[in-house]
Parts: C-alpha cells; sequence; structure tokens
C-alpha cells in the first residue's frame, strides 16, 4: 500500500525538511500546503492517509483547519505547535487530532509518529474485515464500512477520537474497558495518558449519544474499573 502525506505548514523549510526525511524513509507520494484554506482543499481532493498539520498558519489556525477536514475524513491528523502549554495539546486531540508535536522537533520522531499511527491504521482496517461491517447497539448504528455512526436512524458528527472510542467500545460492548486499556487501543500509546483528557472524550461522547448525557445509559462508567458500553439482548 501506497501511504498518501499531506505536509501543512506556512514555513516552508519545514515542509522541505519533512518531505526529505519521509522520502529517505521510502514514502513517496507526498503532498504540501502552506495556509488552511489550501490545506482543507487538498485534503478533499488529495484524500492523504494522514496529515501533519501546523497550528499557526496565516489565513486560519491549524484547530479550525482541523475542525473543516473532520467534516470528511478521519485519517489521523498529527499537529506541530511551538506551543507547549497543555490546554492546546488538550483541544487539539478534543477536536480530532490524533497526536500533537512541539516545536522544535525531531524529523524522525515525526517519522517514527507518522509510521505509528499508519501502522495502528493497519491493523484496525484488518481487524474490521472480520467483524461485522455494522453495530448495532440500543438506537445507535455504527456502519465500520462507511465510517458513520446513526442514532434514531439520523448520522450524527463525532471527531476521529470520539468515533475510535466508540467503535472500539462497541466491538467489546458489555464488556469492561480500563481507561488504560481504552488509552493503549484508542490513542496508539502505551502508558495512560491525562486522565482529564479520556474524562473529556467520555463526556462529549455522550453528549452525542445518549438520550440523557447526565443520566447515561449506553456508556456508563464502573467505578474504579472503567467503562462499558451497554448491549441489551
Amino acid at each position: 500500500m501506497i501511504n498518501k502525506i499531506l505536509l501543512v505548514d506556512d514555513e516552508k523549510s519545514i515542509t522541505s525538511l519533512l518531505d526529505d526525511v519521509l522520502r529517505r524513509e521510502g514514502f513517496q507520494n507526498i503532498k504540501k500546503a502552506h495556509n488552511g484554506k489550501d490545506a482543507i482543499s487538498q485534503s478533499r481532493e488529495y484524500s492523504p492517509d494522514i496529515i501533519i498539520l501546523d497550528i499557526m498558519l496565516p489565513d486560519m489556525d491549524g484547530f479550525e483547519v482541523c475542525k473543516q477536514i473532520r467534516q470528511f475524513t478521519y485519517c489521523p491528523i498529527l499537529f506541530l505547535s511551538s506551543k507547549n502549554d497543555e490546554l492546546d495539546k488538550l483541544l487539539g486531540l478534543v477536536i480530532g487530532g490524533d497526536d500533537y508535536i512541539t516545536k522544535p522537533f525531531s524529523p524522525r520522531e515525526v517519522v517514527y509518529r507518522i509510521k505509528a499511527q499508519l501502522r495502528r491504521l493497519k491493523y484496525m482496517q484488518i481487524a474490521h474485515q472480520d467483524i461485522n461491517s455494522k453495530i448495532s447497539i440500543g438506537s445507535l448504528l455504527v456502519d465500520i464500512e462507511a465510517n458513520c455512526v446513526y442514532k434514531h436512524d439520523k448520522e450524527i458528527g463525532l471527531t476521529a477520537r470520539e468515533y475510535k472510542l466508540l467503535l472500539y467500545l462497541a466491538e467489546n460492548a458489555n464488556k469492561i474497558i480500563s481507561k488504560e486499556r481504552l488509552y493503549e487501543q484508542v490513542w496508539g500509546q502505551d502508558s495512560f495518558g491525562s486522565e482529564n483528557t479520556m474524562m473529556v472524550h467520555i463526556r462529549h461522547l455522550r453528549e452525542k449519544i445518549e438520550d440523557e448525557p447526565s443520566n447515561p445509559r449506553l456508556l456508563v462508567t464502573v467505578k474504579g474499573l472503567g467503562y462499558k458500553l451497554v448491549k441489551k439482548n
């Protein structure tokens, strides 16, 4: 499989550096954009497998670009930023980013993170070939082939992370999944990160799938153990 990569940064020296390093690592299908508008249009036309997205762009910030891209693709998005603030990192992950890399960065680290995301994407695609293409849980229908989620037959908009979180819980319906395992499977990292990050994503997901988010019946917390998506037989 030839992976397509979109590099988005207004500093051409950075996109050129990453382009060189990625090509040396065997990636050849690479496009570049230097502003938010071009990033969005190229994401539509080029359908990249992964996007490296700078936050500080001349026409709009990377967070807004991410929001607009998430309207039509769930491909992994890795943020690049000179900001090392925890709130910025959290915001980037909440709105649909999959990773956050702080400038200055090691090009090899970026390549490693790209490979990790693509590897995870491949594992998920292989795993989904062996399961039902649609999962029904209460009023929810998860269409895995189309990457869509419906509630009462109406499509609901989820961020990439929310979709991955719901999909993993749906594939393991009625099982208690620990926070550590969720972080490993959905965030793709071995160690448990910020608990606040997990709680924010769970809250936002409940707001979209529950009839009464403050009194969840589908996505429940099992105190001291983790979370469970309840599927009644």
